[in-house]
């Protein structure tokens, strides 16, 4: 099982941090000032840096960190990231000999058109596709291309372990119970993440299963969103992505 910190940065974002006792490689690091203090106060070398996307909160910290440390710098191939030296696309892999861990490379294209998630050991690392309750906003790609992007990330086991980039998650739970007000694991998790967020821990990492369960942007062929969408719309929805394109719409004026 890997240990993978949460590193919050700016308002919102979250940068992660996989680690053993000697060495690191990070996610996204939009800023290299608290992965610098972490790793000099945990004295670890850091070994890799994985980015999801090429937006600034994303990348921001490469620059910075490089200048510390010669380090391969994994990335999407369909994307301008100046300071990738391994361009990535679907079925790639990473291999970290350590912190001992290999990743496999998905094309997750909606958010921007060459965002891609890195899977491995049980973990997800999704950058902005995939929120907790929630999805990325498409500033690139189309509908039909975050559908089927997170169509993809739903495939995987159930009890993996989603680490996605923002603390959305309270805020996409209030959009869902728009949908389903009476939702009983969606209650449950609102509950859960509310006290979370109280204690000051992230809500994150989630799991498949949980969304799968309680994340609207997932369950597009589920009567209830369904109905909600096609109401929302005033016309009757009839295929997924019809669904999931007004439930986008709608949450960006939420």
């Amino acid at each position: 099982m890997l240990t993978v910190i949460s590193i919050p940065a700016f308002q919102d974002n979250y940068i992660w941090l996989i680690r053993d006792a000697h060495a690191a490689a990070v996610v996204d690091p939009g800023d290299a000032g608290p992965v610098l203090e972490y790793l000099q106060r945990e004295q670890l070398q850091l070994v890799a840096i994985l980015n999801t996307h090429h937006h600034a909160d994303h990348v921001g910290g490469n620059a910075a960190l490089l200048a510390r440390f010669d380090v391969p710098v994994y990335g999407p191939r369909q994307e301008s990231i100046q300071s990738v030296t391994h361009p990535l696309t679907q079925g790639g892999e990473v291999m970290l000999p350590t912190p001992a861990a290999t990743f496999t490379v998905i094309d997750v294209p909606g958010h921007t058109a060459g965002h891609i998630a890195y899977y491995g050991a049980n973990s997800l690392f999704c950058g902005d596709t995939l929120f907790g309750c929630g999805c990325g906003r498409l500033f690139e790609g189309t509908p039909t291309q975050m559908y089927s992007s997170l169509q993809k990330l739903a495939l995987f086991p159930d009890d993996t372990r989603v680490y996605c980039a923002h603390e959305y998650t309270l805020a996409n739970i209030a959009f869902a119970l728009a949908l389903e007000p009476r939702h009983p694991a969606l209650l449950a998790r609102a509950d859960a993440a509310r006290k979370t967020r109280a204690q000051g821990m992230p809500t994150l990492p989630s799991s498949i299963a949980l969304e799968k369960a309680t994340n609207p942007f997932l369950r597009c062929t589920d009567p209830a969103i369904i109905q909600a969408a096609s109401l929302h719309a005033g016309r009757d929805l009839s295929d997924p992505v019809s669904v999931f394109t007004e439930l986008r719409a709608w949450k960006n004026q939420f």
